[in-house]
């Protein structure tokens, strides 16, 4: 994407600067917003607009219409559109605008998927495999229990040191998106699991150039994120599961288990690390769909079966 149009790159500037050190994002979340700003400046420049000061309501509207002839999908459309309200928004608040011409700007409805989870039962399959005293099964037991206690990203799981697990106090501290920290609990057989690769598993993996991380390799490297996708696929078809396992499963599979199980809604959020309450909500639908789904299997109305005749 070329560089913003004279009279808007200015603005679009010093609104990355200020998601990034006031917000936290991480370099490649404002790069992506700088790309969407550009191309909508390059929209409003070619419509006769000097620069964001002067763009409508009407000229952030055509913008849109044209994002749709243009067949961006409806995801893009809705991040592209986002980026345009929050830097409407922050000029806004900064003076530089008396009002907020996206406001009232429609975009397409983006239907959100429900991420899939593995039952209880399954999960209980998936963690049996991993058995023996050899350090690679002890190691992948821990992996697998600490993803699935504590639901942790696949980045945050692999870039664990040492000095975040405190077995203790059953917590781990987490560095999240934006490098935010956040304290998550560590269930009782996550907790052994560790403390087992920890003294029995880990020092056989250990090199003279080992550093402090928690789960490492063969040669004593930090475990690679590849390595993690590749350890939880491996046992998900030694445990006969039938369906594509990814390591973002055991995180949807914790929130969703968690939530069936009466746990808090804000709770989970803060467990997840989510920054918005609307981003865990999503779990409230999986879990509705899954009794809704029982419903329908199960009641006998539901079942063309007639009660009173049984």
């Amino acid at each position: 994407m070329p560089p913003a149009p004279p009279g808007f790159a200015d603005a679009i500037d010093r609104y990355l600067g200020y998601v990034e050190l006031e917000k936290g994002l991480s370099r490649n979340t404002a790069q992506s917003y700088e790309n969407d700003l550009r191309q909508a400046a390059h929209f409003l420049k070619g419509k006769g607009v000097a620069d964001w000061s002067k763009a409508t309501a009407a000229d952030l509207t055509a913008w849109v219409h044209w994002l749709s002839d243009e067949k961006f999908s409806v995801a893009s459309q809705a991040r592209k559109l986002s980026a345009v309200r929050m830097l409407c928004r922050h000029l806004k608040k900064e003076g530089l605008r008396g009002d907020d011409p996206a406001e009232l700007l429609a975009g397409p409805k983006l239907r959100r998927k429900l991420p899939q989870t593995l039952s209880t039962g399954d999960m209980a399959k998936l963690l049996a495999v991993p058995i023996g005293g050899d350090a690679y099964a002890l190691r992948d037991r821990a992996m697998l229990e600490m993803f699935y206690s504590s639901g942790l990203r696949i980045s945050e799981l692999s870039g664990l040191s040492l000095q975040q697990v405190d077995l203790e106090n059953g917590i781990v501290r987490v560095f999240g998106k934006g490098s935010k920290e956040r304290v998550v609990p560590l269930g009782g057989r996550a907790g052994e699991a560790v403390a087992t690769y920890l003294a029995a598993g880990r020092p056989r993996l250990v090199k003279p150039r080992t550093g402090g991380d928690l789960f490492i390799s063969e040669r004593g490297k930090a475990i690679s994120r590849k390595m993690v996708w590749v350890v939880v696929k491996k046992y998900a078809a030694l445990a006969g599961l039938g369906k594509s396992v990814k390591p973002h499963l055991l995180r949807h599979s914790f929130a969703t288990h968690l939530l069936g199980g009466g746990a808090d809604l804000r709770a989970i959020q803060e467990m997840l690390g989510h920054a918005s309450i609307g981003t865990t909500q999503i779990y409230t639908a999986v879990e509705n769909s899954r009794l809704l789904d029982q419903h329908a299997k199960h009641h006998p109305r539901n079942r063309g079966k007639n009660p009173d005749k049984q």
